[in-house]
């Protein structure tokens, strides 16, 4: 139990180095999770300097998330899944809840989809299926009812969500015993880092796997519990101590960041909440400046006061780019923006669209799950026009219709309306061939290495010239598109579904 800058990842890893050094513990027996990619690697990098990168390898480090996803790459087909199903991340489900409450006739407006994937990742968190989705009022009749449309969807497609990989990893390990007594002996130590972040499925996840050798250890913090909004339960700490009542404790409290004028006051604050355990947080650190609170009346007065501030340090010593601002919500900076640009101080605005969430890198990778898996509905709705190929939202409305109406997926109802002859000639052409094109990249994705198979992808659907439009808008999207070939070529050896389940990851 420690508060922050007092080195509990460095206890951590610590740990590992005496039980690999000192105890002889084999290093594939020990399971290090994490909770960013981050700190994985961070937590690798550590170990091989440590104790060499030959013994470091053997050892399981990664986020739950990335964990939970080879082992059921390995044993999806004991729990009826594919072992090349693909992950769906945010905008892919956002897009399959929005066509469920269009199937449902829900008003988006009333049932916004954004809530009611809270509702059901809340519910996955919890383990809870959809048959068992615990209904009081109408809107969580409505929940329940999307929720099972939502995973009818999904598995249709041969996609999981990412609160799937910790569900299915526990329904798994709940239902097969001998692939849990596998890993059991497998991951016989575990070590669990920022364990006051972890949600009941994850808790659950920890149990099962130690429940035989009973060798856990996590270096957590009540206080520093901030994403309950996401699942994560502090009272996993006081479910730890229940379940493991042998369980030893440990706290630190000499914080190595920060002055004592900044922990007396997070100290202050935070002694008001109820059921955490006590510390004192102290520092050997001297001198530190005074905590600075004012109170403005509105955000334009807040703004001016923030300018007037900046302008001062920079009559000084210090440079803008000496200077941040932080503010809470996207909203709050146009009257910060506003009023920096009032005062002619120059600023640079940190947090534009996230690479992976750009539209030329989402189609790229649409059009390389299709390769994967062509009944991907959400890939196959994305890309089906892009770049533009004479298939209107008349012609992909009659496909969806049809995929409805006889319960299959979008690719293999466009191969039946194509053989039917049920379309016009000219949707009728450019369907099929957009379905050929399709059907050929997913025949040759096993054979081609990922690079390959991108440049057949954009060069059979003139994915460049689409882009390169004589702006510097086109040549930088073409740039990121060539970026993400970079990062494909960088495992030349890595099958598609591997490349398509780290990009998802990030």
């Amino acid at each position: 139990m420690a508060g922050p800058g007092s080195g509990k990842t460095r206890v951590l890893t610590h740990r590992i180095a005496w039980m690999l050094q000192e105890q002889e513990i084999a290093a594939w027996n020990i399971l290090a999770v994490t909770f960013t990619n981050k700190a994985a690697r961070e937590m690798r990098t550590r170990l091989d300097n440590m104790v060499g990168h030959n013994v470091a390898q053997y050892m399981t480090v990664g986020t739950f998330h990335a964990i939970c996803s080879r082992i059921l790459r390995r044993e999806a087909e004991h729990i009826g899944l594919d072992n090349n199903y693909l992950i769906f991340d945010t905008d892919d489900q956002l897009s399959v809840m929005k066509e469920v409450v269009k199937d449902l006739g829900l008003d988006d407006k009333q049932y916004r989809p954004r809530s009611l994937l809270g509702g059901i990742s809340q519910a996955k968190n919890e383990l809870i299926e959809p048959v068992d989705y615990p209904i009081s009022t109408y809107y969580d009749e409505i929940v329940s009812r999307a929720y099972s449309r939502y995973q009818d969807i999904l598995r249709r497609s041969n996609g999981v969500d990412f609160d799937d990989l910790l569900m299915e990893t526990v329904r798994l390990f709940r239902t097969q015993p001998e692939v849990l007594q596998k890993y059991q002996e497998r991951h016989q130590h575990i070590l669990v880092d920022e364990f006051q972040d972890t949600n009941m499925a994850q808790y659950v996840l920890l149990r099962l796997l130690t429940h035989e050798q009973r060798s856990i250890f996590v270096v957590a913090d009540e206080d520093q519990s901030i994403y309950s909004w996401r699942g994560a339960d502090a009272r996993n700490i006081q479910r730890l101590r229940a379940d493991y009542p042998e369980i030893k404790e440990y706290l630190l409290e000499e914080n190595y960041r920060s002055t004592q004028v900044i922990l007396d006051a997070a100290h202050s604050v935070i002694q008001e909440n109820f059921n955490r355990t006590p510390k004192q947080l102290f520092t050997r650190k001297e001198g530190g400046n005074r905590i600075m609170l004012h109170e403005a009346y509105d955000e334009r007065e807040e703004a001016d006061y923030v300018a007037r501030e900046i302008k001062q340090l920079l009559r000084g010593d210090y440079t803008p780019s000496d200077i941040a601002i932080m503010y809470r919500t996207n909203a709050q900076s146009r009257a910060l923006e506003e009023t920096l640009i009032t005062y002619n101080i120059p600023y640079r605005l940190i947090g534009a669209t996230r690479f992976y969430s750009r539209k030329e890198i989402k189609d790229v990778l649409a059009y390389l799950r299709l390769a994967q898996n062509p009944d991907d509905d959400v890939s196959f709705q994305r890309v089906i026009n892009v770049p533009t190929r004479g298939i209107g939202a008349r012609t992909l409305g009659k496909v969806i219709e049809y995929a409805k109406a006889i319960q299959t997926s979008y690719y293999q109802a466009a191969l039946s309306l194509i053989q039917q002859g049920g379309l016009s000639k000219r949707a009728n052409n450019a369907l099929q061939a957009f379905v050929t094109l399709a059907t050929m990249w997913h025949q040759s994705y096993t054979t081609l290495d990922v690079t390959t198979l991108m440049d057949n992808i954009l060069a059979d659907t003139n994915y460049e010239r689409f882009l390169r439009d004589r702006t510097e808008e086109g040549e930088s999207r073409w740039e990121n598109v060539m970026a993400l070939r970079a990062v494909a070529a960088d495992f030349p050896d890595k099958p598609l579904v591997e490349f398509l389940t780290d990009v998802a990851l990030v």
